[in-house]
């Protein structure tokens, strides 16, 4: 009898220790992602984006470091699990382009969750896949 309730104890304490790691995953796209975006499938650039929910808004960077890139807008529209973002970047001739991305979110349940969509920068358009690392 002692030794079931041993294994039905470590069974409870190995579920709540399981149940704690998965909430502390937060908000979706808290996190750092990684991935490539272009406009065709020759011409591809990579890219890092960090998030965070503060309990109200997704702020953070795209590309982190000396020439970053922040994030202006960001939502997650949980019924469709569909993500929008919005930026605004220097292009190569030092130009403001106004850069907006939608994509679905997708392996929600997954720690490696993904976003694949589409974007426009400026005239520009194609598509990008990121992964939350």
């Amino acid at each position: 009898m002692r030794l079931k309730a041993a294994c039905l104890f470590l069974i409870l304490v190995g579920s709540m220790f399981a149940m704690m790691a998965s909430a502390q995953q937060g908000h979706p796209m808290t996190g750092t992602w990684a991935g490539e975006w272009g406009p065709d499938k020759t011409h591809r650039n990579q890219v890092t984006i960090i998030m965070n929910w503060d309990g109200k808004t997704i702020s953070g960077m795209i590309n982190p470091g000396p020439d970053k890139v922040l994030i202006k807008t960001a939502s997650l529209d949980t019924s469709k699990w569909m993500f929008h973002l919005e930026a605004d970047a220097k292009d190569p001739n030092c130009a403001v382009q106004h850069f907006v991305a939608d994509g679905k979110l997708d392996n929600i349940g997954s720690y490696n969750r993904t976003v694949t969509g589409t974007y426009t920068y400026g005239t520009t358009k194609g598509d990008f896949k990121i992964t939350r690392d």
